[in-house]
């Protein structure tokens, strides 16, 4: 298993300015500092009830500093984590300063560095080189968050700052903000809108919902393993009553129709 995820990080396609996170052995003398341990609900793990994990690693911001310098901090910047699997989190840096984040590289006593993804129907999924996680156990606002702007094979990070571009083009009404922002928190770690996102799963979905009916669109991101039972896309906001689900689903929908009106004929 290590040496599969060492192929993969090698190999991984190097996106334009992305820096490679030091390999876990090296950033301790990197930081000057021991790693720590940071013990978690581990949302992945937590569907039916919190389940705790120990991890062990070092404090996000001190890592970002040293890979990105003071730029990251930069106000209307993202800290873009890339994965060895296409994954792509965009988090927007302020995050990391109402929360505490950590990039860790093992479970405490455990001698394997996986995990088993319960909502995404995949088992023993490994969470190296990097995890990033957040200390949520004192929140509810993030355990109701669930697995998001949780990347794991984290192998690379960049400052970003295309999304407000790419998702608040000019031709489309200012009231749509913070539905593009629910939409990029949800969908666009794999998908894409108006070619931003990630490259896990790179449809268009600007391009999709042009020929996806509202009822339609709500029951695939509500419920994706009934209409695909093997997928691994997992359900939007599952831990919020269906009222508000159906609503952030609505949301999401028109806003993706907004965008594919206002971007029609015109790439990003």
């Amino acid at each position: 298993m290590l040496a599969l995820v060492a192929g993969l990080w090698a190999g991984l396609t190097q996106a334009e300015e992305a820096t490679p996170l030091p390999a876990p052995l090296e950033m301790g003398s990197r930081l000057n500092s021991a790693a720590t341990d940071i013990r978690v609900i581990e949302p992945h793990l937590s569907v039916k009830q919190p389940t705790a994990v120990t991890y062990r690693g070092w404090p996000a911001k001190a890592v970002l500093d040293s890979v990105l310098g003071k730029g990251w901090r930069a106000k209307g910047v993202d800290v873009e984590v890339r994965a060895l699997d296409g994954y792509v989190s965009r988090i927007p840096n302020q995050r990391f300063e109402r929360y505490q984040a950590y990039f860790v590289s093992e479970i405490v006593g455990q001698s394997l560095f996986e995990v088993d993804n319960l909502e995404q129907n995949e088992k023993r999924i490994p969470l190296g080189p990097w995890y990033l996680v957040w200390d949520n156990t004192q929140s509810a606002a993030l355990q109701a968050e669930g697995g998001t702007y949780w990347p794991y094979q984290a192998a690379q990070v960049r400052i970003s700052t295309e999304r407000q571009k790419a998702l608040m083009p000019p031709r489309l009404a200012v009231s749509w903000q913070s539905a593009s922002e629910l939409t990029h928190q949800h969908c666009l770690s794999c998908h894409r809108a108006n070619g931003f996102g990630g490259d896990k799963k790179p449809i268009d979905l600007a391009e999709v919902v042009r020929g996806m009916r509202q009822n339609e669109f709500t029951r695939w991101v509500l419920s994706p393993s009934r209409i695909k039972p093997d997928t691994t896309m997992p359900a939007l906001q599952p831990r919020l009553d269906p009222a508000a689900r159906e609503r952030s689903a609505r949301e999401i929908y028109r806003y993706l129709r907004a965008l594919s009106a206002a971007t029609d004929g015109t790439k990003h």
